[in-house]
């Protein structure tokens, strides 16, 4: 089984503009994730998917510098673009994984992928419900159903956000769950959408930067530097799901 993970990243952003070519430890905030998730060892592939639209260029000029493979998609349907690249890419499964985590643990990359590939379910993830801190997004499917989802998802919001159409039938797909031994969901911010996320994000590189460091050693961080930790946190739990909780049938107990 050839398992692609497919970032989504563009310029645009209607709450941070630019967020991903952010400088973090000196390199853009894409960089840095990149190095992050190309340690997995359980993916056969990453590829960066943008937007065809022009000022997402650089992202493209950034992959080529990385050797990263870049696709351009459609710049809102988050479904057609994840699709599109994993056809392109010839994936057999494809890991959805969003460009704003750049705090994302290797080593949880691998922990649901494992899970997906042992496992005889349609959708993998460690969102349904969460229990690691908002930042950690892995979410695993096979071509087979991203194509179900691609040809049959109507909402705006399943096309936006690429995956609900699935997480949100369990009746129809058969759903696994990646859960940790404790849930820092709801407490610990580790995504960026607002300019005090990005401010954490850097005091975070700034401390731990300068060789591999995981989600133990940033929570240890933030344990002893409190200040850090209250950066963001008046924004955990924030996320978009608020916005569909009368259309989303599962999200009061499975997000």
């Amino acid at each position: 089984m050839r398992v692609v993970a497919v970032i989504q990243a563009r310029i645009a952003s209607t709450r941070l503009p630019g967020k991903v070519l952010k400088p973090l430890a000196g390199e853009p905030l894409l960089a840095r994730m990149l190095e992050r998730v190309q340690v997995a060892t359980e993916l056969d592939d990453v590829v960066v998917a943008t937007t065809t639209n022009p000022e997402d260029d650089a992202i493209r000029t950034l992959c080529a510098e990385l050797d990263v493979p870049c696709f351009r998609g459609h710049p809102t349907d988050l479904l057609d673009r994840h699709y599109r690249a994993g056809v392109e890419h010839k994936a057999d499964a494809v890991v959805k994984i969003p460009s704003d985590c750049p705090l994302i643990d290797p080593a949880i990359i691998d922990r649901v992928i494992a899970e997906f590939r042992s496992s005889d379910a349609d959708f993998v993830s460690n969102l349904h419900p969460q229990s690691y801190p908002d930042g950690n997004d892995v979410e695993a499917m096979p071509m087979a159903i991203l194509e179900t989802a691609w040809r049959e998802a109507k909402r705006d919001y399943e096309r936006e956000h690429t995956t609900p159409f699935v997480w949100d039938q369990p009746e129809r797909f058969r759903i696994a769950n990646v859960a940790w031994d404790r849930d820092l969901s709801l407490t610990h911010r580790f995504t960026i959408d607002y300019a005090e996320d990005y401010e954490l994000l850097a005091a975070v590189y700034d401390a731990l930067y300068g060789g591999p460091f995981a989600l133990d050693d940033i929570l240890q961080l933030l344990d002893a530097r409190p200040d850090i930790f209250r950066i963001n946190a008046h924004l955990a739990g924030i996320n978009w799901y608020r916005h569909h909780a009368g259309e989303l049938r599962t999200i009061g107990r499975s997000a």
